[in-house]
């Protein structure tokens, strides 16, 4: 509302810069007033309703019944059982939307995991820049988008626009595509096809061999709910079904599509998140094998050949340390180094002269021109203090814009490249380390061998270092929010007025000295092109500050705890390697010295403990090796 309030036309707002808030009667009764003061050259802009006046006139016809869960921070809405219906009033009706951030829905499915979350993103061609901000920050924490392309309009030059933009964000490869087929726009199968050729070679300029699928969700639909339709519908689907080509082909690449979609979001997905579980799972059951036989051994042995057994155990065990703390001491070296390197590209990235978004906002402010002439007519009807605010919000809107298509997406496109450097970086140095942790436990193998106590031969895949995007999922790291919307400045009115009025003062000067006296229009052009120079100095100072804030953020508030976590998390499942082995023989060591303990009975448990061990790292194996086929598949 701020914003929308910048540079606001009416004689009747308040002067000064005191704080809005609508909560304040007085705050919504001075608004009021300024909106109902307002003509219609500030209302309605270039044949359509004024953006700003719109959201402001929403914002205080829906006060009321909003009031009892506003608050200074997000608050979240619930409606359940007999209620649910009832979130519908703040996606119908404009007086609430404008108080809705985010909405989420539900609902019981039979095919999906209850944790899979499917967004709808439309107004990806919205007037409104924050709209597009908000979708793009959505699809760079998603796995999987899908793309819908209307048959009966082919690819339109606003698809790839926005296909473009996903294309500069790093995630095109995330993307497949549904043409939802509409049949009354096809005479036949083979047109239907050409169509779709045609998209396909359109979308091959932007993605090399594009996932394409084709069938109509409306025919879907209609489908499912055969037996609730009202007589028109059923009439339309019965026409539908009595040609065989296009709905025989749509039923076939559902089909097709359906088998897909499921793939990624349960096997592929699943897959990736089990494999590493998988691995520690491994090391978990070896280990207690390993226990079990250690403790086995020393049930067999007199009390002075155990004692002697388990110092000769705890002297191999505590060799391994010193390997634990040069991986940890390395491990904090390489972090420094990455989050060097990171800060490096990132300061390049944002530099103000050479970088590749500063300096395109910068340039862009500058060469925006106003096409002063547009606005003769609304000087002589409205006055300097409404044009300024028209001339102020189209250039607004125009930033913004460019911001939101140009400037965001390769701010995303910078990040995700940063991000494979950081997963490149740690899966290039796993090797090392991989071999370090195997030839400390060879060594220590060896021991035991020699102690007369086998350990369990495990077949162990290469240690790799965790998936930076599970982590960020399990942490809830983001970005920060992404750079939508600036923060623009009211003092250029003030000095704008005052510039004004200097010029008034001057003709009043040439008529004393009896000079040529510029007229009304004439003061208020040159008053009018001096605001706007203003008001581009100050949001070029606003830019500067803006992207050295959000480069620091992104520097210590994400790429740098990204770093930590893979680093720490990297290093807990090496420390896991050598945690197996370290075993503690204490309490078996006191209990075989006090004489406290039924050997044949403990023996007993703990071969049963062994055999249940050996049974759980067989399953464990025999799903590593479908988790294999399936990525093979």
């Amino acid at each position: 509302m701020e914003q929308a309030m910048t540079l606001f036309p009416s004689p009747e707002w308040r002067s000064g810069n005191e704080q809005f808030d609508i909560r304040g009667k007085k705050d919504r009764t001075d608004l009021k007033k300024a909106l109902d003061s307002l003509g219609t050259e500030q209302l309605i802009t270039n044949g359509s309703f004024n953006v700003n006046s719109l959201l402001l006139s929403s914002y205080l016809k829906g006060y009321e019944r909003v009031k009892d869960i506003i608050s200074s921070e997000t608050v979240t809405k619930e409606y359940e059982n007999d209620s649910f219906a009832e979130h519908g009033i703040f996606v119908g009706e404009e007086a609430l939307a404008v108080y809705l951030r985010d909405i989420l829905l539900e609902i019981d499915s039979n095919g999906l995991d209850r944790n899979i979350e499917i967004a709808d993103c439309q107004g990806s061609d919205s007037p409104n820049p924050l709209h597009l901000a908000m979708i793009q920050e959505y699809m760079f924490s998603a796995h999987l988008l899908i793309y819908v392309i209307s048959s009966r309009t082919g690819l339109r030059q606003a698809d790839i626009k926005f296909l473009s933009i996903i294309n500069k964000m790093g995630i095109i490869d995330n993307v497949i595509f549904v043409v939802n087929c509409d049949f009354s726009e096809h005479d036949s199968l083979d047109g239907l096809n050409s169509l779709v050729e045609k998209v396909k070679e359109e979308l091959s300029l932007i993605k090399a061999e594009p996932e394409i699928y084709t069938f109509s969700a409306l025919f879907n639909l209609f489908k499912t709910q055969r037996t609730q339709l009202n007589p028109k519908d059923r009439a339309r689907l019965d026409q539908w079904e009595k040609d065989k080509d296009i709905p025989v082909f749509s039923d076939q690449e559902t089909r097709r599509f359906q088998s897909s979609f499921h793939h990624k979001l349960t096997k592929e997905r699943y897959s990736l998140l089990l494999k590493n579980h998988l691995e520690r799972l491994k090391i978990i059951a070896a280990g207690l094998v390993h226990w079990t036989r250690i403790n086995q051994d020393l049930l067999t042995r007199d009390t002075l050949s155990a004692n002697q057994i388990i110092e000769n155990i705890k002297y191999h065990q505590e060799k391994m340390n010193p390997v634990k703390t040069m991986i940890r001491t390395t491990l904090d070296g390489v972090v420094q180094k990455i989050q060097k390197e990171l800060k490096m590209d990132t300061d390049n990235f944002f530099d103000r002269r050479y970088g590749d978004v500063t300096a395109d906002v910068i340039e862009f402010i500058r060469n925006y021109r106003v096409s002063y002439d547009q606005y003769k007519e609304n000087l002589t009807a409205t006055g300097f203090s409404n044009t300024l605010y028209l001339v102020f919000q189209e250039f607004k809107q125009a930033l913004d814009t460019f911001m939101a298509e140009s400037i965001n997406p390769k701010v995303i496109g910078f990040v995700k490249k940063e991000e494979k450097k950081v997963k490149d970086y740690f899966e290039s140095i796993a090797g090392p380390y991989d071999m370090m942790v195997k030839d400390a436990l060879a060594e220590y193998k060896n021991t035991m061998n020699e102690l007369g106590i086998p350990t369990m031969h495990l077949k162990q895949q290469g240690i790799k270092p965790p998936d930076p995007e599970s982590l960020k999922q399990l942490t809830g790291l983001k970005i920060p929010p992404l750079i939508a919307m600036m923060h623009y400045t009211t003092k250029v009115k003030t000095e704008a007025i005052m510039r004004l009025g200097f010029y008034a003062v001057v003709n009043v000067f040439k008529k004393l000295f009896k000079k040529p006296v510029q007229n009304k229009n004439s003061k208020e052009f040159l008053a009018l092109k001096d605001a706007v120079s203003q008001i581009k100095n100050e949001i070029e100072k606003s830019v500067t500050l803006l992207f050295k804030d959000y480069k620091e953020n992104l520097k210590f508030q994400y790429f740098f705890k990204l770093v930590e976590m893979v680093s720490n998390n990297f290093y807990q499942v090496l420390l896991d390697h050598f945690q197996a082995y370290v075993t503690d023989l204490s309490e078996i060591s006191n209990f075989i010295n006090e004489k406290r303990i039924d050997k044949e009975r403990v023996s007993g448990t703990l071969k049963n403990m062994e055999v249940t061990c050996k049974e759980i790292n067989e399953r464990i194996e025999s799903v590593r090796k479908k988790i294999e086929s399936v990525n093979q598949d």
